[in-house]
């Protein structure tokens, strides 16, 4: 799986419009809204949160639903024929995902503390940038599935959707303080908003704040759980496509 590995990072890492797309657009983002929301209690430094949480989430989503095209294209039938197995394939993909889900965080929070004015302890910045990017991996896994449902010809729809349902309802852009009751309880089933409070809790000295009030250690257990979920569902349903072809 190793030489697998190391042949998808190079393929990934030689796309440099794809790698700069995902981390221009959280870096634009956080540079227009970074203030957007001072009035209600949001500081710059709370907003970089939910912005590295979307940068991060979209990277990942990314990688993992590309392979509905290799599905498309036979290349998941092909590699079934070599020594790599299903799980090391599955594995591989993830950790790609997981290696472009870290320059958008680690962009955005950059911009913050150079441009925004955001100034965190050492330990906050640990976890706005690694809390973040660990919580992502269930969306690399929500990836993954999205790319084993859906065709290729679909999948900018489908991806494009599920992107815009988690930024926007899971809070990353608006504080779910300001949310009706029933969309704020909403926000609090998706897996989103739990990243988000990852790095609100990072950006407020770890004690939640107005986008719901909850801790990292909370969120963290949260996102364990949806990494152990979607995780079974990505094995079940490649399974169950090997079975077919």
């Amino acid at each position: 799986m190793t030489g697998y590995l190391a042949f998808e990072i190079r393929r990934t890492l030689r796309d440099a419009k794809f790698l700069l797309f995902a981390v221009a657009l959280p870096v634009g983002l956080y540079l227009l809204m970074a203030d957007r929301f001072a009035d209600q209690g949001a500081p710059a430094s709370y907003v970089m949160g939910g912005v590295a949480a979307f940068g991060s989430m979209k990277a990942a989503l990314d990688v993992g639903a590309r392979t509905a095209v290799e599905r498309g294209i036979g290349w998941q039938r092909q590699l079934r024929l070599t020594p790599l197995s299903g799980g090391g394939y599955l594995l591989a993909k993830a950790s790609v995902a997981m290696v472009v889900a870290l320059p958008p965080v680690a962009g955005v929070s950059l911009v913050a503390a150079l441009v925004g004015g955001v100034h965190l302890s050492a330990g906050g910045w640990a976890l706005a940038v690694l809390g973040v990017w660990a919580g992502t991996v269930p969306f690399a896994l929500l990836g993954l599935l999205i790319g084993q449902f859906v065709g290729a010809q679909s999948l900018q729809a489908y991806q494009g959707a599920v992107v815009l349902v988690l930024s926007f309802v899971g809070g990353l852009f608006i504080p779910v303080s300001t949310f009706p009751d029933a969309l704020a309880t909403v926000a609090k089933v998706l897996p989103s908003y739990w990243l988000a409070q990852v790095g609100h809790a990072a950006a407020l000295d770890g004690a939640g704040g107005v986008g719901g009030g909850e801790g990292g250690g909370q969120a963290a257990l949260v996102l364990a759980l949806y990494t152990l979920v979607l995780g079974v569902a990505v094995a079940v349903r490649y399974r169950r496509d090997t079975a077919r072809a």
